[in-house]
């Protein structure tokens, strides 16, 4: 069994994050989890404020709180696996993304300004997974939901109404793959979701694999 948070932000990379990636996969382990997916904030404002940089070099920025999180993950024995969670220039929606790799990212510059509908058709190719996070958060959309693999059911961050119950409702209705994750920014944050999958996952594609059989328990802490 593996018991993953699917949901985690670091403060080297996301702005809103305010837990430093070591720290983080140290309370994850001590929580008793055996994987986590960093899925750091990926939008059009945090690579228009590395003006002048190469796409790769801004990647390599991005990835910084990533790669600390996966040394630590070596270390104390726990799995660190790369996601991230896009916002496209279209709206204020953010999509979790399972699937993608270091050298996707560079050599695929500002897929943001892709758009959702177009995007789905590259992670179509590329075997990703798009799950639409906190659907039912204020200022969110749901999304077409032809343009989606999954809907994020339970997002467990206490400092918004994610409305979990709708989300819940809107994947069972709509035999959409479905998740949970803690949505983690902040130490009080730590292990108030995730999923508990029947085998072990050591890579990201045994990972996509796992989410696409159904076969997991949802962690909830409501």
């Amino acid at each position: 069994m593996s018991k993953f948070e699917t949901h985690m932000h670091t403060s080297e990379t996301s702005s809103c994050g305010k837990v430093e990636a070591a720290e983080g996969i140290r309370l994850y382990k001590k929580a008793g989890y055996d994987g986590v997916v960093i899925t750091d904030h990926f939008y059009e404002k945090f690579f228009e404020d590395l003006a002048g940089m190469p796409w790769e070099d801004k990647i390599d920025n991005y990835l910084a709180g990533y790669r600390k999180a996966y040394e630590e993950g070596k270390r104390l024995g726990i799995t660190v696996l790369l996601g991230m969670e896009i916002r496209f220039t279209e709206n204020a929606n953010d999509y979790l993304v399972y699937g993608v790799s270091e050298s996707f990212l560079k050599n695929h510059p500002k897929p943001y300004k892709l758009g959702l509908k177009e995007f789905k058709k590259l992670a179509d190719r590329e075997n990703f997974l798009i799950f639409q996070a906190h659907p039912y958060r204020a200022k969110m959309i749901v999304a077409d939901l032809q343009d989606i693999h999954g809907v994020e059911v339970y997002n467990g961050n206490p400092r918004h109404n994610s409305r979990n119950d709708k989300a819940l409702t809107l994947a069972a209705g709509n035999g959409l793959l479905m998740s949970s994750g803690s949505d983690f920014h902040q130490p009080e944050d730590v292990a108030r979701g995730g999923m508990i999958f029947p085998s072990d996952i050591k890579t990201i594609g045994e990972f996509v694999q796992a989410l696409k059989r159904r076969a997991a328990e949802l962690i909830r802490t409501e």
